[in-house]
């Protein structure tokens, strides 16, 4: 998306999908200059109905150009439907088009959703946590919870590998966490539904952060890191597997 029609529909996309008092939007003239100067925005619709999209822009890691994913987002009724795969993948064409090879983007550890997609995939690798990196967010989706993020790293240019699970330790149970393990792999469980905890059971959505904030910056600081999900619906959990390099 190119003009700045489809810029002022994007803007109001965001704040159905992220909330009415969501005030944190990309608006229309950081679209536009991005978008001019090697941004990427891609939208997908239901006929003439805009129901979903991804946005990225230039940025520079260690000296090399990249794709900074800022947003990825699709409307409530049509996240079943593997729009959001879609997306990331046309935005992985429009990179290596440009010649590049690694798109990163940030996401909320604990949204189970976002983990399958981003690592079971697309196969991204996680090394970085970033604890309150956006300051409190005003949207109804995150509000009241510090935004600690991973920053995910996905190489498009290399196929998604397949990873051993086999003798990895569990480091949590529930909110109980054991930092002392030095095995190669160990693995963190986290549960589905963060974001209905938000809204009805703040303080425990709160105890789950600090938790798992503390494990993944103990771990990421010997080494480990975050290469794989499985997500169990049935058992309303998702786990991380994280490899020690």
């Amino acid at each position: 998306m190119t003009t700045r029609d489809e810029f002022a529909a994007v803007v109001e996309l965001e704040r159905q999908i992220w909330g009415p008092r969501y005030d944190e939007v990309v608006p229309v003239p950081i679209l536009t200059v991005t978008v001019k100067r090697g941004g990427i925005l891609i939208g997908a619709f239901d006929d003439e109905r805009m129901i979903g999209f991804v946005y990225s822009l230039p940025g520079i890691r260690k000296g090399r150009p990249t794709q900074w994913s800022h947003m990825l987002g699709v409307l409530q009724d049509y996240r079943a439907d593997g729009i959001g795969h879609r997306l990331k993948l046309m935005q992985r064409d429009r990179t290596l088009a440009m010649g590049l090879d690694l798109v990163e983007w940030t996401f909320d550890p604990m949204q189970a959703l976002n983990a399958h997609l981003n690592f079971a995939k697309l196969g991204v690798v996680v090394e970085e946590y970033e604890e309150n990196v956006y300051g409190e967010s005003t949207s109804p989706l995150h509000k009241g919870n510090p935004t600690d993020r991973f920053i995910a790293e996905w190489w498009i240019r290399e196929p998604r590998p397949q990873h051993d699970w086999s003798d990895a330790r569990t480091v949590n149970h529930g909110t109980k966490v054991a930092l002392d393990r030095r095995d190669a792999r160990v693995v963190v469980e986290i549960p589905t539904g963060f974001t209905e905890m938000l809204l009805a059971a703040p303080d425990l959505a709160l105890e789950w952060r600090m938790a798992t904030r503390e494990l993944f910056t103990v771990y990421f600081s010997r080494g480990y890191r975050a290469v794989d999900f499985r997500l169990d619906r049935a058992a309303r959990k998702g786990t991380y597997l994280l490899v020690r390099e």
